[in-house]
């Protein structure tokens, strides 16, 4: 296998309602991205280890992990990069940590047609 395999990696809650939101939001992704996983930091399963050893036994070697996170605070800058520093020695894999997906001006584009439609939607 020659691409990695994509992780979009959401924080976690014990909430259920909570994963739900990002499990919708994840859809598009999931169903566009061969092979690509929803996977949760912390409080939630599946967990980075679950999908990563997961897509080691299918073969894969190679991951990409996007944080839908709005920025890179504590949890990206230390957190993260140690747990996949784990992962990596624990599998035997490598695994790229990509930019939160709030530094992507796309977002910054979508939100704007969301608050754009609910303008449209709202009574004057």
């Amino acid at each position: 296998m020659n691409s990695p395999r994509i992780i979009l990696l959401a924080h976690g809650s014990s909430d259920k309602r909570w994963c739900e939101t990002f499990e919708q939001l994840a859809q598009p992704t999931l169903k566009a991205v061969d092979n690509a996983r929803i996977a949760y930091m912390e409080l939630a399963e599946p967990s980075m280890d679950t999908v990563i050893a997961q897509g080691v036994a299918e073969g894969a070697r190679s991951f990409t992990i996007v944080p839908l996170f709005l920025a890179a605070g504590r949890h990206l800058r230390k957190d993260v990069p140690a747990m996949i520093e784990e992962l990596e020695r624990a599998h035997g894999t490598s695994i790229h940590l990509a930019p939160p997906i709030g530094e992507n001006p796309l977002l910054g584009q979508a939100i704007r047609d969301v608050v754009m439609l609910q303008l449209e939607q709202t009574p004057s």
